[in-house]
């Protein structure tokens, strides 16, 4: 039998996860008496011990991932059987922007396994590429013949092979699977495994979240990674870039666990959520001992690293939930166009950012000139390129130019129109805001609807490694994941204002959840 990706199915069936988790006699919680009855956080507890609406004795729920599937399942001969198919496919990080990568079972990040701690499990990969492939699980106990190391443990998959794994899993926790061939892993092959703990840990959450990071280098023109480069100019949450990634709606009250897994090449990510306090609980290694939690806004996660975060939901609004390196909160900060009128005197630091992409403009790529540089491509400012995105542009047809840059270019100091002196500005323009970045078909295809109740031009504040983290009252949050009744513009922000309407999007025509589905996107990639 197939294990259920929703809630409500959660635990039904022979087989399932339930039979997990009841396994040995009845749920045994870490902790039998919940020392802070009721939904109240202590000023002295920051929701460190609080339960949301859950009561001990609860098993596990099951977790969620955002815009990726989860893998079924069939019971055989003891163990739960899973296929897994390495393929090439397209995965949409924003609307109507495709992008080659590679991934499994037609996804990118491949579909989470989620199971139950003492699971006797056998996974089945095939390989669909055209080259050799292979597996690793990343911070699971396996035996050393399943460890899926080419060479040193077994030979790769060829194209058109499979290979078994085969073990029982002995501990709990946020781990993830993914090739062991380096270069594969930069263009996508990686997928959540999620180890429920036979008894629920304590206090019990009522949300279980999960999100893959990742990094890319796209070149303008172009549609694949360079996955040789040391740059990166888009970056992804479960595949998808903000604001196209799905917010996260939380009803007000309950207690959140989030799960972070960075697959990013280079860059570790300090992952910051606003309005509320969290505690850091778990790691790839499991479960972090009560007493070693620690609070905090803003966590840290390195390269190959997971992280366990745990909140209670308290504050009602639309919080965003992001990377803080300022370089990961856009898309497309890439690519070369010309000189630039810089305001910089004096030698250069650093190689610029075409060169340090793997964007090779002059002669043979072993050329000394991309040889050493003082540090990482440093782009804006810093040599006789200048950066810009390789997005829509101001004076594109249907995208108007930005305040004070009626045609694109600033004027005098570029300061016309913000009522500021008509005088140089060094490093003027930074912001990027009263900009339409989206016509007004993807404007629709923004609204989703989990955005219902957001204010008007709600994403302009949100792209590259964001998400929104949405707290709402209960009877607001009924109707935003019912898709029942009317919710106006700003509704989620208290004290807010609707924003102004743009590109069509008078109302916030946000679909609701019963409207008609719309096209897989992995049509015609997917393979059962």
């Amino acid at each position: 039998m197939g294990a259920e990706s929703d809630r409500r199915n959660f635990l039904l069936g022979g087989g399932s996860l339930a039979a997990g988790f009841a396994a040995g006699g009845a749920i045994a919680q870490e902790k039998k008496e919940d020392p802070h009855a009721g939904h109240g956080t202590p000023a002295s507890d920051r929701g460190k011990l609080t339960p949301g609406f859950r009561k001990a004795g609860d098993p596990p729920v099951p977790v969620e991932t955002p815009d990726a599937p989860k893998l079924k399942w069939e019971m055989k001969n003891g163990a739960k059987e899973f296929h897994l198919h390495a393929q090439a496919m397209k995965r949409e990080f924003l609307p109507d922007q495709w992008f080659d990568v590679w991934g499994y079972n037609g996804s990118m990040p491949g579909p989470m396994i989620e199971v139950v701690e003492g699971d006797k499990v056998r996974i089945v990969v095939h390989n669909e590429l055209p080259e050799p492939t292979i597996m690793h699980w990343h911070g699971i106990d396996v035996p050393n013949v399943m460890d899926g190391v080419e060479g040193m443990i077994q030979d790769p998959i060829p194209p058109g092979g499979s290979f078994t794994y085969e073990f029982t899993l002995e501990q709990n926790g946020t781990f993830f699977y993914h090739t062991h061939i380096a270069m594969q892993q930069g263009m996508g092959m990686v997928g959540l495994f999620v180890v429920h703990p036979k008894a629920a840990h304590f206090p019990p959450v009522d949300r279980d979240i999960a999100l893959i990071i990742q990094e890319w280098a796209i070149l303008p023109g172009s549609t694949i990674h360079n996955t040789m480069s040391m740059e990166f100019n888009l970056f992804t949450l479960n595949g998808r870039a903000a604001p196209y990634v799905t917010p996260l709606v939380i009803k007000q009250g309950e207690r959140v666990r989030i799960r972070l897994v960075n697959f990013s090449a280079i860059d570790h990510h300090p992952m910051h959520l606003h309005g509320m306090q969290f505690w850091v609980t778990g790691t790839e290694g499991g479960r972090i001992p009560e007493t070693a939690w620690i609070p905090g806004n803003n966590v840290l996660v390195a390269v190959a690293q997971s992280r366990d975060i745990e909140f209670v939901a308290k504050n009602p609004g639309d919080w965003v939930f992001h990377c803080h390196m300022f370089h990961h909160m856009m898309n497309f900060m890439s690519s070369m166009a010309g000189p630039m009128a810089s305001h910089t005197k004096g030698m250069p630091a650093g190689a610029p950012m075409g060169p340090s992409m793997g964007m090779i403009t002059r002669g043979p790529a072993l050329n000394p000139e991309f040889g050493a540089a003082l540090g990482r491509g440093t782009g804006e400012n810093t040599g006789t390129d200048r950066a810009v995105g390789n997005g829509p542009q101001p004076g594109q047809p249907g995208m108007p130019a930005m305040p004070g840059m009626p045609d694109g270019q600033p004027k005098g100091g570029g300061h016309e129109g913000h009522g500021g002196p008509a005088k140089p500005v060094p490093g003027f323009p930074q912001s990027m805001g009263g900009m339409e970045m989206y016509t007004p078909a993807q404007i629709k295809r923004l609204s989703k609807p989990e955005t219902r109740g957001m204010r008007n031009g709600w994403f302009e504040g949100v792209e590259g490694l964001m998400t929104v983290v949405r707290v709402l009252p209960p009877d607001l949050y009924d109707k935003v994941v019912s898709g029942k009744g009317e919710v106006a513009p700003g509704a989620s922000v208290p004290g807010a204002t609707p924003g102004k309407a743009s590109g069509g999007h008078e109302g916030h025509d946000a679909p609701k959840k019963d409207s008609s589905p719309k096209k897989d996107e992995h049509e015609g990639h997917k393979k059962q």
